[in-house]
């Protein structure tokens, strides 16, 4: 899976800012990595990291966010969540309500582009965010990232990768390092190895060497496919399965 936000140009996906304080700690990041072997022809390539965060959102949408995106490309991801502001009528800044959500028949979902499992999903969420189980976006910033992911893994359909989404988009967390992300994973080989498959015990050891940054690891690493030389890295990849 690579970086779900679409950068798309309407209030229904937030306005793209980025603040002073997370434009510092990008170049102070930057600056490390181009000393790092392999990363200085990564960066000058990509450019300087321009990771959007959208604090605006409260956690239960994020989370109706991150299942339209799960296993789809960023512009599809787009068009359900599109067809879902449609359904319910709302304007393109608002977002369904968890009551209306809870309340609508799955088959409105599923006209939307929700598989079945992902509109059950849905309906999880909404739930839990009426019962509380979803948290507020005040409470979850005094949470600590193991205790919100144990939380919200409890609700079905909801996995790591998802919750991670969470902590990197919408409460700013710029340590996170999905390692179940497809894009992560496939730009860390390209980074470290290139050839021979690294083993999940590898992979946790990158991303622990690249704390405190891993956010913004994240962020070069899904735009890795943009490189010259990524084609040729992939046919390798898929000649040496």
């Amino acid at each position: 899976m690579n970086e779900y936000y679409s950068q798309g140009n309407s209030s229904w996906y937030g306005v793209e800012m980025i603040s002073e304080t997370h434009q510092e700690l990008y170049n102070t990041a930057c600056q490390w990595l181009t000393k790092q072997p392999g990363w200085a022809p990564v960066i000058t390539e990509i450019g300087a990291c321009r990771h959007e965060v959208r604090p605006e959102r409260e956690p239960y949408e994020a989370l109706i966010r991150a299942v339209a995106y799960q296993q789809l490309t960023a512009k599809a991801g787009d068009a359900i969540l599109n067809r879902l502001r449609i359904a319910f009528q709302t304007e393109e800044a608002r977002f369904p309500q968890p009551q209306q959500l809870k309340d609508v028949d799955s088959e409105v979902l599923r006209a939307c582009g929700f598989s079945a499992r992902k509109a059950d999903t849905l309906k999880g969420i909404a739930d839990g965010t009426l019962t509380g189980l979803v948290p507020s976006r005040e409470e979850a910033i005094q949470m600590g990232d193991d205790e919100l992911i144990a939380r919200l893994t409890s609700l079905k359909g909801i996995g790591r990768w998802t919750v991670e989404m969470l902590l990197i988009y919408t409460l700013e967390h710029m340590d996170i390092m999905p390692l179940d992300d497809f894009g992560v994973v496939e730009g860390l080989h390209y980074l470290h190895s290139p050839v021979t498959r690294l083993s999940k015990q590898e992979l946790a050891a990158l991303s622990r060497y690249y704390a405190p940054y891993r956010t913004i690891v994240c962020w070069y690493l899904w735009r890795i496919p943009q490189l010259p030389d990524y084609k040729v890295f992939k046919a390798g990849r898929v000649a040496n399965r």
